[in-house]
């Protein structure tokens, strides 16, 4: 009841099901339009992330890395650094509420800033997500949808990381380098032998998503490793995210059969760069998974959505889930004003969201 409770809670989806029950009274789905191998990583995806979760591994990475910190500055370059690896390979969501919670407890411990290293590491694991296939769970829609192989994909995500790595490397050139004390390592067992197994399930999974394998098999063997560690893994799954991605894929075949609707979307979506920031500004409204899978539907032009979705993962606090989980994180742990947190987190998201969306628009101009 509790898993059903926390998958019901869920504003992204309580507003996916609304629109896709009004859908129905103007057409019935079409069981081609169900992308099956999205849903099938989507899944797997998950599941993989919550049992590395469980292993404890990004923490003991976390307290590794910020015992060698001995001031301000390099404390923030560790996170947000850790933030983007983190996010590539285990979310910008699971990145988020990990790390803040890290991150705070050392700075009420030590009188340190709260607001910018918490954007920073927030900001940090959106950019890790956007460089791989799976960090986003909409990636891995673009990647089904158009057929997107290896080198193409990294071929849009490395200049976008790396011009999105020298924003970072002018705002950390601005904090102060206040001297504190070297922190204390937490002594954090993790099970070798599962880590490994469950790397070398992550790689089956990274063939499935290219589809050198169905992915039913990927999906298949994470949750029996789930089981096989810990069932109640699979209660940690986010589930309400992949009942988004099935109804939004049902509300979409439903208005693919609207003619009316068809043409205004494809106004919208006509170009490369209308793609681009359609996109950008209708994930600020509907969150950047629901708006890839709406778009997608509609336009061929995959970088153009690549970066938009991405893109827009910024500004509004529903521009991604992650957003979302940076706010409620930092109201339940930190020590500092929370209206205060709320004004220079949203200044610094929408500062963000327009530095990179023209970030975005040059690499789409000079094909980057």
């Amino acid at each position: 009841m509790t898993v059903l409770k926390k998958i019901f809670k869920d504003k992204i989806l309580q507003i996916t099901i609304f629109v896709t029950i009004i859908s129905l009274f103007f057409a019935r789905p079409r069981f081609e339009d169900i992308n099956f191998h999205t849903l099938g990583s989507v899944a797997s995806m998950l599941t993989i992330i919550q049992i590395y979760a469980y292993l404890h591994i990004l923490d003991v990475l976390a307290y590794k890395l910020t015992s060698v910190a001995s001031n301000t500055r390099k404390l923030n370059i560790v996170f947000t650094l850790l933030a983007i690896i983190s996010g590539m390979f285990l979310g910008n969501d699971i990145t988020v509420l990990t790390l803040i919670p890290l991150y705070l407890n050392i700075a009420k411990k030590y009188d340190l800033p709260q607001i910018l290293p918490v954007t920073l590491i927030g900001m940090g694991a959106n950019v890790g997500a956007a460089f791989t296939p799976w960090g986003n769970p909409h990636n891995i829609f673009l990647v089904s949808k158009y057929d997107v192989d290896f080198f193409k994909f990294f071929s849009w995500a490395i200049p976008f990381l790396l011009i999105s790595l020298l924003i970072l490397l002018v705002v950390f050139y601005f904090i102060p380098r206040k001297e504190i004390p070297v922190q204390k390592t937490e002594n954090i067992q993790i099970n070798v032998r599962l880590t490994v197994i469950t790397t070398a399930v992550f790689i089956f999974f990274f063939l499935g998503v290219f589809r050198v394998v169905n992915i039913i098999w990927p999906l298949l063997a994470s949750l029996a490793l789930a089981i096989l560690i810990n069932p109640r893994i699979l209660l940690k799954i986010d589930y309400a995210l992949l009942l988004t991605f099935t109804c939004f894929f049902i509300f979409i075949s439903d208005i693919q059969q609207i003619p009316a609707v068809v043409a205004v979307i494809h106004t919208m979506v006509n170009s490369e760069t209308s793609t681009y920031f359609t996109s950008i500004l209708s994930s600020q409204v509907m969150s950047n998974v629901p708006s890839t899978i709406l778009v997608g539907k509609f336009t061929v032009y995959a970088q153009a959505l690549y970066l938009g979705s991405n893109i827009g993962g910024f500004g509004s606090p529903i521009g991604s889930m992650a957003n979302m989980l940076v706010l409620k994180t930092f109201t339940e742990n930190a020590s500092v004003s929370k209206a205060k947190f709320f004004k220079k987190w949203t200044v610094m998201q929408f500062i963000g969201l327009i530095i990179l969306t023209l970030v975005g628009w040059a690499l789409l101009i000079f094909k980057l």
